[in-house]
This record gives structure tokens, sequence and C-alpha cells, in this order.
């Protein structure tokens, strides 16, 4: 069976600068990350020549990620309306960021970026649903236009009202960044039933775990990978389905012991790649 790359997100160790990042994926073990760009953006002083350090140092780089201007987690109400795409205030400043990143990922040679979408409207006839897909369109034709390609992060709509969207969008360059635990997070739909239906657009796996919360209006609890609802047997399987150049990449977004908890779940998944 072909190798399959394993990898860790950058958020996920919490770095204040490069120098800290590099620290924490030696500790953990890693030389593959996926790294957030919108820092460079937001704070060029710290991260300006970030990806050059980290390749100086045998990082490699597997892919970027791109968090709009607007996000706020702070509750699933808080991001249905600041998530993505879709807030009307803050879309010339997504789109200008978008822009940035996508400049970003050209110059540095990074070849795949990941983002939210935002919550997408399920029916077709939801006015919102076709501006946001407008602008999808503006955003996925500007990392086209310099040779990136982009999957949207999966969770904040069933996986049935994603490739619906998708589908309505018409962008060959765009795919799939699959994360079951947001299934559950979110409470939107079943991890490995909606693997299944979105399994053709796969570009890139998060490797997450969580526990419905069983209302779709608070938050599920994330959990170290394995100690949540994720079927890990099963879905990993169908990860083997998958091209080669598909990583999966481990996130972890909750909780005070991230390193030893990264480390776990590299040993957890490893013989399951």
């Amino acid at each position: 069976m072909p190798k399959r790359n394993l990898a860790v997100c950058s958020w996920s160790l919490r770095p204040r600068d490069p120098v800290e990042l590099i620290e924490r994926l030696r500790a953990t073990g890693f030389d593959r990350v996926q790294f957030a760009l919108a820092p460079m953006v937001s704070q060029p002083e710290v991260w300006r020549g970030a990806v050059d350090v980290l390749r100086a140092n045998g990082i490699v780089i597997e892919s970027g990620m791109l968090a709009m201007a607007s996000e706020d987690y702070s509750s699933i109400e808080r991001i249905r309306a600041t998530g993505g795409v879709r807030p009307d205030a803050y879309w010339p400043a997504n789109r200008e960021r978008a822009a940035q990143v996508a400049d970003i990922a050209k110059k540095c040679g990074i070849a795949l970026v990941t983002f939210h979408a935002g919550f997408l409207p399920a029916h077709v006839d939801d006015p919102a649903r076709a501006t946001m897909i407008n602008r999808l369109r503006e955003v996925v034709d500007l990392f086209d236009h310099v040779g990136v390609r982009v999957a949207f992060e999966t969770g904040q709509e069933s996986a049935v009202t994603l490739s619906g969207v998708l589908d309505e969008l018409d962008r060959p360059n765009v795919g799939v960044n699959f994360d079951p635990a947001n299934m559950l997070l979110y409470g939107l739909d079943d991890p490995l039933t909606a693997f299944q239906t979105l399994l053709p657009r796969v570009r890139q796996v998060h490797a997450k775990d969580a526990i419905a919360s069983g209302n779709t209006s608070v938050w599920g609890r994330e959990t170290p990978v394995g100690g949540g609802q994720v079927p890990w047997r099963e879905f990993m399987w169908l990860v083997s389905t998958l091209p080669s150049e598909v990583a999966v990449v481990i996130e972890r977004e909750g909780g005070e012991r991230r390193i030893e908890e990264i480390i776990a779940a590299k040993n957890f998944l490893q013989p399951m790649i």
C-alpha cells in the first residue's frame, strides 16, 4: 500500500511564533504540518518568512489554512452568523484576505488551502445560498488563478448539502477537507455516512474526535482521538481507498494537553495508515 502522509495542524500547537512552532513540532515528532496562513496577513511582524524558516528546519508544509476575518466560534449561533463567506458586512474584508492568502500560497509553493465556506443553506431556493455560491466562486477563482487548489472544511452543513453546492459551484479544482468530528460537533450528519457521500471529492482529512450533544444549537464536545464517537477503524478503511496524496492531518482544538494528545493521536492512527 502506498505511504500516506500524516501531519498536524499548526494552530493545534498554539505557537506564538515560528520558532515555538518548530519546537512543538519536534516535541510531537512531526515534520509535516498544515500551516495557518492568515497570521502571515494579520501579524506579518511575527509570521513573515515563516514558511522559509520551517523549510530550513526540515518541516514540510502539507497544506495551508485560510481563516476568514470575521469568524467567531464562541457558540454555534455566533459561528453561524460570522463563518466563512456568509456575513455580508465582512465580505469585502474576507475577499481581500482570501486574495492575500492565495498570493502567499503561490509564492510559497503551497498547492492546497482549506477553509470553511460558512453555513451553506440546504434549500436551493434560499437567496443566501445563491449569494454564498457566487462569493465562493470568486474565492475559488482567486486561488485557481495562481494555481492553488482549495478544499472546503466539513461540518457546518450536511454532506448532501455540501455535495449539492459543489455541483452548483462547478469548479473542478475544489474539493473537501473532511473532518469527522465536525459532523458530531455541529450535529448535522453521521461521520461515516457523510464521508461515504463526499469520498470522491476528498482532498485532505482532519483526524479529530468528538461526542455529539444531540442538539444542533449546542456544541458537541471534542475529545482526544479515539475517545469520541468517530468509528475510526471503519473511517480509516475508507481513507485507505483514497489516492495516496490525500494526507491525514491531526487537529486538536480543545484541552490543555495538546502535545501529549497529539502524540497519542499519532500513535493511535499510525497502525491504521
